[in-house]
């Protein structure tokens, strides 16, 4: 195997300095990024030892990694793949498996998640010719209400809860497993932008019967593109790699053959007897592998994922001690009772009575260099998508706070490539255009 040679390796160092070391923050010059990634020189060497060995698709550095993701939450089992979108399909898609007999989803059964959500939680509902029923969410926590799901549960109709932690801030599991366990419910927790946050002292994204993972560069940690499926569910599993290998009933691992000892024995389908057991497909699937070398990156950038998250945690804390003082114009975040949240980014909710709004604000603080986003799709029933395909769905009430997210909040950085020379720097830009709207001097907002 290809093994980096210590001049190579040297060379990568020397060019990781030249390139990517610490830049001096210049204020109102460098951006300041609402979410970025944070490497050095070991990802760049690791990942050019999978380069060196050849292979390139799914193989040893992947094995490795799928198993320490697996033992970091806890979990039995994790399928790589190569988005955590691709990550949520291959979830959802897998209960609607005819290996799951009586308990798997068929067309029209309805879905419980939040209407305010990134696209990629809501579009496998979809996709899976199911019904999504939106609940409103909670105008501090950023969360699905747990009342509010009770309340769209309908025994018979409704078979599954599909929920993400929002911007990191773990849901009310305590209650939403209760509600699963109580009416039979499938539970996926969408733990993409929440690795290494925790309920009562464990894990999120060890709750449910599946969970799914990000490792885009925005998140916790990267490996460039990619994600992860992971359960404590055998059957389960094996649905997930079968959807994810193009729907192979084959169970060989990429470039091994006959691991069942009879390749050409089996007789499936309407096929003949003997047929290849590699080119016969018991699923509708697909191609979502990750790479050798996306793997590669992430073992390096696993190893450090408790020191980012030690960081996004103190920039929470410096934030939020900070804003308290704009606390007469934005509603500030609150955790979920019980939970040691490790944020995502840090969502603002401007009040109903806020002398300015969101995009003046928004244009002004990206004068200056400040990222900011959305709360993902605002309210995804009234995106284009929805509205050109006449998606169909149930939502409880008017989702009242979902619009008002929609509307007026938005979140800024906290990621663990940010100090607190950004920060202050962030916080100042809010003081100066807060001073602007209090004495009407506002020619620098546009």
């Amino acid at each position: 195997m290809g093994k980096i040679n210590p001049k190579l390796k040297k060379l990568i160092k020397d060019d990781f300095h030249k390139n990517f070391a610490d830049k001096k923050f210049v204020p109102g010059q460098t951006v300041i990024p609402a979410s970025g990634k944070v490497f050095n020189e070991q990802e760049m060497q690791l990942m050019t030892e999978a380069v060196l060995d050849g292979w390139w698709t799914e193989g040893r550095f992947n094995k490795q990694f799928e198993k320490k993701i697996a033992q970091w939450l806890g979990r039995k089992f994790c399928s790589t793949t190569n988005s955590g979108s691709s990550a949520n399909l291959l979830a959802l898609t897998a209960l609607t498996s005819f290996r799951l007999g009586q308990r798997r989803l068929k067309k029209g059964d309805e879905i419980i998640t939040l209407a305010a959500a990134f696209p990629t939680t809501v579009n496998p509902i979809v996709q899976n010719n199911l019904v999504p029923v939106f609940v409103d969410i909670d105008l501090e926590t950023y969360n699905a209400d747990p009342e509010q799901i009770k309340k769209a549960i309908r025994p018979g109709r409704t078979r599954a809860i599909f929920l993400a932690h929002t911007l990191g801030n773990p849901f009310n599991l305590e209650k939403i497993v209760k509600l699963c366990q109580k009416y039979k419910l499938w539970l996926i927790e969408d733990n993409c932008d929440a690795l290494g946050s925790a309920y009562q002292d464990k894990r999120t994204g060890s709750f449910g019967h599946l969970a799914t993972q990000s490792f885009y560069p925005a998140h916790h940690m990267t490996t460039g593109e990619g994600g992860a499926v992971l359960t404590n569910d055998p059957l389960l599993h094996k649905i997930i790699r079968s959807l994810r290998d193009w729907g192979r009933d084959c169970w060989c691992p990429t470039g091994h053959d006959n691991t069942c000892g009879k390749r050409y024995s089996w007789k499936l389908g309407n096929l003949p007897k003997g047929f290849d057991h590699k080119y016969i497909y018991s699923e509708i699937g697909y191609n979502l592998k990750i790479t050798d070398i996306s793997a590669a990156l992430g073992l390096v950038q696993l190893k450090k994922l408790n020191k980012f998250n030690q960081q996004r945690k103190k920039n929470f804390d410096f934030l939020y001690k900070k804003f308290k003082e704009f606390d007469s114009y934005f509603i500030l975040p609150q955790k979920e009772k019980f939970s040691q949240p490790v944020w995502f980014g840090f969502p603002i909710t401007l009040r109903d009575n806020c002398p300015f709004d969101r995009e003046n604000l928004l244009k002004y603080l990206n004068n200056f260099g400040i990222g900011t986003r959305l709360i993902f799709g605002g309210n995804m029933i009234k995106q284009p998508s929805f509205v050109n395909y006449q998606i169909k769905f149930r939502k409880i009430g008017n989702l009242k706070n979902t619009d008002k997210i929609m509307n007026d909040s938005f979140w800024i950085g906290l990621y663990h490539g940010l100090g607190q020379k950004e920060l202050s720097f962030v916080v100042k830009k809010f003081e100066d255009f807060i001073k602007k709207y209090k004495t009407g001097k506002n020619s620098l907002i546009m």
